[in-house]
């Protein structure tokens, strides 16, 4: 009887440390609800092959401590021995998500609204609030959790690009940066133009100049979406307060979220006398002190356009 319970010990304990069935990594979100749940869900994702023996195993090393409920990595091959260290000191997998620069308040909401493994309801939240980056979280994490770090890292950064600003800013508040700084981040995707983008539109504002940003005009067309068309004559015509060829000065709020490089370059923006820019055909733009220089790009821009149309 001995010999039995001992030959019974020894398979039982050959099972435990030998590999599993599992044929590559496989990350696998486990459920509340006790031993035998758990155990149900490694079988049906092929972690394991006998959730009784697991069961057991799990009582045996009850000592060892609880098992968790969260999202884990569990390699190939994982033996009974692996995966119950897994689910009981193994950091959970990390997920992450990318808040692109240059979205919309609505559109961040819909990204953080669909991400997969976040709980819970997305609070409100304004215009310019969050920081583009990208942000780890892990399964059954909560949407406002995620949504309060992005705040606070744009606080932040916002008051390091504050604090950094060059002198005689035509700024008076770390909010006028930030609504600054989300236009110069719709104007221009091109890294080394920021500062200069920046530059043109605060020597704008020192010159009591209209600001004439593009962006600002579509955001008012689209009341804050998207815009899904050109512009048009009525657009820029409109009086509206996030019209920036109405409206001298800023606008009221910003109309997207800009990411650090946007923040640093209207703190401490390029050394130049430009006040125009047109796009040059490239991608980039071509920046002009006066209106005659301008006016030449303009023309280069619009011949440009012409022979793009006519598929030249």
């Amino acid at each position: 009887m001995a010999f039995l319970a001992a030959a019974g010990a020894g398979w039982a304990w050959h099972r435990f440390q030998s590999p599993g069935p599992l044929v590559e990594q496989a990350q696998l979100v486990i459920p509340r609800g006790g031993t035998e749940a758990i155990a149900a869900a490694l079988r049906r994702a092929g972690v394991i092959e006998e959730p009784r023996l697991f069961t057991l195993a799990t009582l045996a090393t009850r000592g060892d401590g609880p098992l968790r409920a969260a999202e884990f990595a569990f390699p190939p091959g994982a033996s009974m021995a692996q995966v119950l260290d897994i689910l009981r000191t193994a950091r959970p997998v990390q997920r992450r998500v990318t808040i692109p620069e240059g979205l919309t308040a609505r559109q961040i909401a819909a990204l953080l609204t669909r991400t997969e493994g976040l709980t819970g309801e997305l609070p409100a939240f304004a215009e310019g609030a969050v920081l583009p980056e990208t942000y780890a979280y892990s399964w059954g994490d909560d949407r406002s959790g995620l949504l309060r770090r992005a705040e606070s890292a744009m606080l932040q950064a916002l008051s390091e690009a504050w604090s950094a600003r060059a002198g005689n800013l035509p700024l008076a508040t770390p909010r006028e940066a930030l609504v600054l700084a989300s236009i110069v981040e719709r104007e221009t995707s091109v890294a080394e133009e920021r500062p200069r983008v920046a530059a043109v539109f605060l020597n704008r504002l020192r010159a009591g100049m209209p600001l004439q940003s593009d962006p600002t005009v579509a955001y008012a067309a689209a009341d804050g979406a998207p815009l899904d068309r050109p512009l048009s004559r009525a657009d820029l015509d409109r009086d509206h307060p996030f019209n920036t060829y109405k409206v001298r000065g800023l606008p009221p709020a910003p109309i997207a979220a800009p990411g650090l490089a946007a923040l640093r370059a209207v703190t401490r923006p390029a050394a130049t006398e430009d006040l125009y820019f047109v796009a040059d055909g490239s991608g980039g733009h071509a920046f002009a002190r006066t209106l005659e220089e301008h006016n030449r790009n303009v023309a280069r821009w619009r011949e440009i356009e012409r022979r793009r149309g006519a598929g030249l």
